[in-house]
């Protein structure tokens, strides 16, 4: 029997599946240790594997949020950044703009750049936009540069010369002198050659400044894996939905900073539906994302570390990354959300959690804090967890808000679940509403620990009728590592092109060497798209590829009425040029099948008090399992999970479907 492992290390928990190749899933959830993840991480698949084999694992698939963490909290290594000469302002000075409250702040001082203004270095040589060579490169003024940065000590270095897409070899040059003094260094024509220099030098950045701690991550969880007797290679998760080895990850760093969202996105995407809407809520945060056609949505630019607005990022206002990734917005809104009073005496949650040290009151770990997890405990939605929980002292910690807001404890209970829920609720209208997409004809996939309960009443808010609960929604992320085909896009930017067959072929000769397959094996799938704008203007929309130029400008067109709401033609011209390479992690394994009931849960029969508003307040209501939910059940009525628990509200129904999955249908029979 060979085994595979899906680990994704959230905030609050960390989550590792492993399944067999019958399609039978053991689940694991840990609380994660910040101190050193790894931990976290050998405590659960300790536990997953029971009294399995650990030589029979034959892959680890892990989705990691250590490059999006160094990144938030700027515990990168030093960056020494090189470019031409002329440009090393270009970073220093940045992009910034001002929204919300930094908009009338008369004292406003601007985040500090990702690299010191003392760390940018130049070289002497100029390359065009189409790559002819206007001043060659000095040697000396590389090996100047190289002999500073080793005299400084910082060991990592980041490399972007203009128009180096164009012609990648001055800069191939400068890598190579500076490797002989410096320990890492990464070239924009190695992680992303694409135009626009500013975001092209921050991708590159980015990738020097967690390369190295990503490395040593990956080396050392390898080593702890070994230790436990699992030799299986180790595959990570990318922003865009792939996967691809370690290796590759510790080398194109960059490319995993939206790493766990995105394989949880691919869960929701195999939910049945073609057209869904993914909700994630966890401990921490909440994340929705857009699923049309059996496909999220990908954008090939994001921005990190900056501010949101109703739970989207906002240009302009962090790291601009240009590599690909799942297209989410996300909002600071999990179970172990903290609520509190600002000096106004109004009643907030989020987006401070308590995480997983203390965590929530109720778990009893020294939290006294009120969070959302206490609060859906106090209403009686949930009675079980991962770990043990104490009404009393999620009772106690509610005390706090309702005393100074004058109501009682189950009042300040309700507001901060109806908050969160409005929290959520912002996430979704910024990926549908916000984009001229109307909801009511997707379903709602709802998942992570907190998800299904806080599920209907999102999408109440949007004439959303479908909920879907998958099986195994707890712990959805790590079963969709498990999901992900090894797959790599590669990009070129070319002014001008004549032929494009040959930057075609070159761009997916180079993704196939980075998954190790060949172009020619009939399961490797290759999609070419193009970069496309009407000529004179400044930003592009990605297409698929046709030869054919007409066809092009067709595809252009639908593509710019989709994203702009206004139909638009003229004379096109093609920018970029765009190959994904997919192909099979391992043999197609068969469908996991429906979870046992859980011992200790309630069956058919069983009842619980908790809070329904709709119904006057608090009500006894059925609680079922899924393995004793009827054919029907109309809310208010509780869906135990094995790791999380699915509110069924009044005018809801709850049903069992295919694949263990339940779905709850509003105002009609599922």
């Amino acid at each position: 029997m060979a085994y595979s492992i899906g680990v994704d290390v959230g905030g609050t928990f960390t989550d590792v599946v492993l399944r067999d190749t019958s399609g039978a899933i053991s689940v694991a959830k840990c609380l994660s240790t910040h101190y050193d993840p790894i931990a976290g991480i050998v405590a659960g698949v300790t536990r997953a594997l029971g009294g399995r084999d650990p030589a029979q694992v034959t892959r680890v698939v892990h989705a990691t949020t250590l490059a999006t963490n160094a990144v938030l909290e700027r515990t990168g290594v030093r960056v020494a950044y090189v470019t031409t000469q002329g440009f090393r302002s270009v970073v220093p000075l940045g992009r910034y703009a001002r929204v919300e409250e930094d908009r009338y702040d008369l004292r406003f001082t601007p985040p500090p750049p990702p690299v010191a203004p003392e760390d940018c270095f130049e070289v002497t040589e100029r390359v065009s936009a189409r790559g002819e060579v206007l001043t060659p490169l000095d040697d000396a003024s590389v090996r100047r540069v190289a002999a500073e940065i080793a005299r400084r000590g910082i060991g990592s270095a980041a490399v972007c010369l203009l128009h180096a897409y164009a012609n990648p070899a001055h800069e191939r040059r400068v890598a190579e002198i500076l490797r002989a003094s410096v320990p890492s260094v990464v070239t924009s024509t190695e992680v992303w050659p694409e135009i626009r220099e500013y975001e092209r030098a921050t991708t590159t950045i980015m990738s020097a400044y967690v390369g190295p701690l990503m490395a040593s991550y990956l080396s050392r969880l390898r080593e702890r894996l070994a230790a436990l007797g699992i030799r299986a290679p180790v595959h990570v998760m990318e922003s865009g939905g792939g996967v691809v080895s370690a290796e590759l990850a510790a080398r194109r760093a960059v490319a995993t900073i939206e790493s766990g969202p995105a394989a949880g996105v691919l869960a929701a995407a195999g939910a049945g539906f073609a057209d869904a809407i993914s909700f994630d809520m966890g401990g921490t945060t909440a994340k929705a994302c857009v699923v049309r056609g059996g496909r999220p949505e990908i954008t090939h630019e994001f921005h990190v570390g900056g501010k949101g607005s109703f739970g989207g990022r906002r240009a302009g206002t962090g790291v601009p990354i240009r590599t690909p990734a799942i297209d989410l917005a996300e909002v600071g809104a999990g179970g172990g959300s903290v609520a509190w009073l600002d000096p106004a005496g109004t009643l907030r949650v989020g987006p401070r959690s308590a995480g997983s040290s203390p965590g929530p009151a109720c778990y009893g770990l020294g939290g006294a804090e009120p969070t959302v997890t206490d609060a859906n405990l106090v209403l009686g939605y949930l009675a079980s967890a991962s770990i043990p929980l104490t009404p009393a002292l999620a009772e106690q910690a509610l005390d706090r808000l309702a005393g100074p807001l004058g109501v009682a404890r189950e009042e300040a209970a309700r507001a901060v679940h109806e908050i969160v829920s409005a929290a959520m609720a912002s996430a979704v209208h910024v990926v549908t509403v916000q984009r001229g997409i109307d909801p009511r004809g997707f379903a709602l996939v709802a998942f992570g620990g907190a998800g299904p309960m806080h599920a209907a009443r999102v999408a109440e808010r949007f004439g959303i009728a479908t909920v879907v609960v998958p099986a195994h929604c707890g712990v959805a992320s790590a079963a969709g590592l498990l999901a992900g085909d090894l797959a790599t896009e590669r990009v070129r930017s070319r002014l001008d092109a004549g032929d494009p067959e040959p930057i075609f072929a070159g761009l997916v000769a180079e993704a196939a060497a980075d998954l190790g397959v060949s172009p020619a094996d009939p399961e490797v799938r290759v999609e070419r798209s193009v970069d496309v704008r009407f000529v004179g203007q400044s930003h592009d929309l990605t297409v698929a590829w046709s030869p054919s130029r007409d066809e092009l400008a067709a595809r252009f067109a639908g593509r710019y009425r989709q994203v702009y709401g206004i139909a638009q033609r003229g004379e096109i011209e093609l920018v970029g040029y765009r190959v994904r390479v997919t192909a099979p992690a391992q043999a197609r394994e068969h469908p996991p099948p429906a979870p046992a009931a859980r011992p200790g849960q309630a069956g058919a029969g069983g009842r619980r008090r908790a809070y329904f508003g709709e119904c006057g307040g608090f009500v006894e209501v059925p609680v079922h399992t899924r393995a004793s939910l009827p054919e029907r059940l109309p809310g208010p009525a509780i869906v135990e999970d094995a790791e999380s628990t699915i509110v069924v509200p009044p005018s809801w129904t709850a049903a069992p479907a295919p694949a263990g999955a339940v779905h709850l249908t509003r105002g009609g029979r599922p």
